[in-house]
C-alpha cells in the first residue's frame, strides 16, 4: 500500500471510532433502555409461563451448576462472579405466621414462597393463596462485574434454624380483626427473619422481613453493602422486579375477578391511578412511586416504600374467563444505591382484603381501589351506606337480615322524596280526564297549540307536570351508589342467604344447557324477582300518572323494556345488589299503599280546583317576552 493509502484508512478509522465514541449512549440512556427491555422480558415471561412451564435453561439456573469438579466451579465463577459462592445450595422454607396470615419464605432468592390468608377461603373452599411458589418472581436485578445478577436464582442464608415462627396472639374481638389502631391500644408480640446473600468481602443482599400480631402489613427491608465495589462505581440504581401470575379466587363471571383486577399505584404525594381492567395494558411510571398494588377483585397484594421507589414499568396480561388465573401482573421498580456503598431501603407489604376500613386506616390511598363510584356516587357510599352496613354488620350474622335492614333505612332517609313524588303523581292522576278533555279539543293536527293549552292548564292549577321525576332524580345517587356497593364488599362474599350460597356473586337456581347473549346460561332468581316486581311497578305507576295514553305510546314502551335489560345485565352480577332492589321495589308499594291510606285524594282535587280560580300572576320576565312577542308580530305585519 502507498502512502496514500495507508493514510486514507487511517482517517476512516480515526473517523469511525470518534463517531462511536460520540454517539454512545449515556449512563441514563443505558438504564432506560434496560429497564425497557426487562420490562419486555418480565410480561413475556409472564404470558409464557400461562401457556406452559417452560424449563429455564441451565446456564440461568445457578442450582442446576454443580460444584464437583474445578470446570464447573469455573463455569459459575464466569457466570456470576463474585456471587458465585451462592449458586448452589438446598432450598429451605421459614414460616412466619400471624392470627390472619401465614407467609412462607423461601431461603431460594431469599423471597416470599407463598401467602396464605387464614380467615378466608377459595371458592372452592380450598385455602385462599394469594401467590406461591414458582408463579411468584421477586428480587433485585443488577450487574456486577459486568455480569447479569438476578438474585431470585441464588441461594440466602436464613438468620433462623427454625422452619415456623408463630405468634402467640390472644383472641381478638370480632370487628378488630387486622385494626391498626386496636393494635396500638393492645400492642402484641412481633418477630423479624432475614435472608442474606454473602458475596464475601462485606458484600451482601439482605431482605429482613417482619411480621406482626393482627396485622395484614409484612416488613420488608432491602440492604445493601458494597454492591458498588462490583457494580461499579458509576451504578446508582439496582432493579426490584416483583411479578405474579395471580391464582383465581372467585367462581368465573362475566362481571366478576377478571374485570376488577389490575395493577393499582399512587405517585408520591399524589394521586392513585391505575392500569385497564379490561384489557392487557403496560405503563412507564417516570417519576417517584409510593407503592404498587397487585389488585383482585377482594384482595391485595401491595408493595409500598417508605420513602418512594425512583420509577416504576408495570404490566398485566389478562387471562381468560377459563383459565386457572386472573392475570399477570409485573412491576419492575427502581431503588436508588447510596453513594458510600450501603443502602437500607425499608418498605413493607400489604397482603388482606380489599376491605375499605381496612384499607384507609394507613392513609395511603389504598382505599382508592375500591371502585365505589365517581364524586357524589362516592360520596354517598362512604359517608352514608358504608358506616350503616359497618354498625348492621357489628350486631348483625344474618347478610340478608343487614341488606333489609340496610333497605328500610335508605328508604327512611329518601322518604320525604318518595312522599312528594306520590304527591305529585296524585295530582296528574286527579287532572287526566281534564288533561283529555283539552287535547280532543285541539286534536291531533294542533300538537303545539295542545301541549301549550295543557301547560297552561298546568300552572293555573299550580301542578308541575316535573314534580314526579325531580325527586326521583334526587334518589339516583343512592340507588347507583348501591350498583357500585355491592359487588365491591367483601363482607357479602361466601355469605349465604337463603337459596344464594354466595351474595358477592350471582345465585344460580336453574343451569342451562345452552348460552344466551348478554344473559348467560344460569338463572338468578333474586334477579327474576326484582324483574317481576319491576314490571309490576311500572304497571302501577302508569295507572297512577297515565303515562302511555295515545300522546305518549312510546313512553309505555321503553318504562316496560327497562326492567327485561335489567334482567340480562343483572343475572350475572352480584346476588346482594339483585336481592337489595327487589326488597326496594317491595317497600316502596308498602310506602304507595301507607301513602294512599293516608292521604285524602279529594281534599288534594279540592285544593286545585281552589287554585285554578286565583288569577295567575305573570312575573315580570314573562310580561317582557310577551311584550317582545307582540311587538315583533306588529313590525312584521307592517313590513308585509
Amino acid at each position: 500500500m502507498d502512502k496514500n493509502t495507508i493514510t486514507g484508512l487511517v482517517i476512516i478509522f480515526i473517523i469511525l471510532f470518534a463517531a462511536s465514541y460520540f454517539n454512545k449512549p449515556s449512563e441514563k440512556e443505558l438504564e432506560a433502555l434496560r429497564l425497557k427491555n426487562d420490562s419486555i422480558s418480565m410480561v413475556e415471561n409472564v404470558r409464557a409461563k400461562d401457556t406452559a412451564k417452560q424449563i429455564e435453561p441451565s446456564s440461568l439456573q445457578p442450582s442446576s451448576l454443580k460444584t464437583d469438579s474445578a470446570g464447573a466451579q469455573n463455569e459459575l465463577t464466569n457466570l456470576y462472579g463474585v456471587f458465585a459462592v451462592a449458586a448452589n445450595g438446598v432450598e429451605k422454607f421459614v414460616t412466619l405466621e400471624n392470627n390472619l396470615m401465614k407467609v412462607v419464605l423461601t431461603n431460594k432468592g431469599g423471597k416470599i414462597y407463598s401467602v396464605e390468608l387464614k380467615n378466608y377461603k377459595r371458592f372452592d373452599g380450598k385455602p385462599l393463596i394469594l401467590f406461591e411458589g414458582e408463579e411468584n418472581r421477586f428480587g433485585l436485578n443488577f450487574f456486577a462485574q459486568n455480569k447479569s445478577i438476578q438474585t431470585d436464582h441464588f441461594f440466602f442464608q436464613p438468620s433462623v434454624s427454625e422452619s415456623l415462627i408463630a405468634l402467640n396472639s390472644s383472641k381478638i374481638p370480632k370487628g378488630k380483626e387486622g385494626r391498626e389502631k386496636y393494635n396500638k391500644d393492645n400492642p402484641g408480640d412481633s418477630k423479624s427473619v432475614s435472608m442474606r446473600l454473602d458475596a464475601g468481602n462485606n458484600v451482601f443482599i439482605e431482605y429482613a422481613y417482619t411480621i406482626s400480631n393482627n396485622s395484614y402489613l409484612l416488613g420488608f427491608d432491602i440492604k445493601t453493602s458494597g454492591l458498588k465495589k462490583v457494580a461499579g462505581a458509576n451504578s446508582e440504581y439496582v432493579n426490584f422486579l416483583w411479578s405474579i401470575n395471580m391464582p383465581r379466587q372467585e367462581k368465573m363471571s362475566n362481571f366478576g375477578e377478571n374485570n376488577q383486577s389490575t395493577i393499582f399505584y399512587k405517585f408520591d404525594k399524589d394521586v392513585v391511578d391505575k392500569l385497564d381492567l379490561t384489557k392487557s395494558a403496560s405503563k412507564s411510571l417516570s417519576t417517584k412511586v409510593k407503592w404498587v398494588g397487585f389488585k383482585q377483585q377482594f384482595f391485595s397484594s401491595v408493595l409500598i416504600a417508605d420513602q418512594a421507589f425512583q420509577n416504576a414499568q408495570i404490566a398485566t396480561v389478562k387471562k381468560d374467563l377459563d383459565s386457572s388465573y386472573v392475570a399477570g401482573m409485573s412491576a419492575d421498580m427502581t431503588i436508588p444505591l447510596d453513594v458510600k456503598g450501603s443502602e437500607s431501603f425499608p418498605a413493607k407489604f400489604y397482603f388482606g382484603p380489599n376491605q375499605y376500613n381496612t384499607l384507609k386506616q394507613y392513609d395511603l390511598g389504598m382505599e382508592e381501589q375500591l371502585a365505589l363510584g365517581w364524586t357524589i356516587i362516592g360520596w354517598v357510599n362512604i359517608y352514608i351506606v358504608i358506616p350503616a352496613f359497618d354498625f348492621l354488620h357489628r350486631y348483625i350474622g344474618n347478610f340478608g337480615l343487614i341488606i333489609l335492614l340496610l333497605t328500610i333505612y335508605i328508604k327512611l332517609l329518601t322518604l320525604i322524596f318518595t312522599y312528594k313524588s306520590y304527591i305529585s303523581q296524585a295530582k296528574m292522576k286527579l287532572l287526566k280526564p281534564e288533561i283529555e278533555e283539552i287535547q280532543k279539543k285541539f286534536g291531533d293536527d294542533k300538537k303545539l297549540e295542545s301541549q301549550q293549552a295543557v301547560m297552561a292548564f298546568y300552572k293555573k292549577a299550580g301542578v308541575n307536570p316535573m314534580g314526579g321525576c325531580l325527586p326521583m332524580v334526587l334518589q339516583m345517587p343512592i340507588l347507583i351508589a348501591m350498583f357500585y356497593f355491592f359487588p365491591i364488599s367483601i363482607e357479602l362474599r361466601q355469605q349465604s342467604f337463603l337459596w344464594a350460597t354466595d351474595l358477592s356473586s350471582f345465585d344460580s337456581i336453574a343451569t342451562l344447557p345452552f348460552t344466551i347473549p348478554f344473559y348467560g346460561n344460569h338463572v338468578s332468581l333474586f334477579c327474576l324477582l326484582m324483574t317481576v316486581t319491576n314490571i309490576l311497578y311500572v304497571k302501577y305507576n302508569n295507572e297512577m300518572t297515565g303515562a302511555g295514553t295515545q300522546q305518549m305510546p312510546g313512553m309505555k314502551t321503553m318504562m316496560y323494556l327497562m326492567p327485561v335489560m335489567f334482567l340480562f345485565i343483572f343475572n350475572s352480577y352480584a346476588a346482594g345488589l339483585s336481592l337489595y332492589y327487589f326488597l326496594s321495589l317491595v317497600l316502596t308499594f308498602v310506602q304507595m299503599y301507607i301513602f294512599k291510606v293516608l292521604i285524602d285524594e279529594d281534599k288534594i282535587h279540592a285544593q286545585i280546583k281552589a287554585k285554578q280560580k286565583i288569577p295567575v300572576t305573570k312575573s315580570k320576565f314573562q310580561t317582557k317576552l310577551e311584550d317582545m312577542s307582540k311587538q315583533k308580530a306588529l313590525t312584521d305585519k307592517k313590513r308585509r
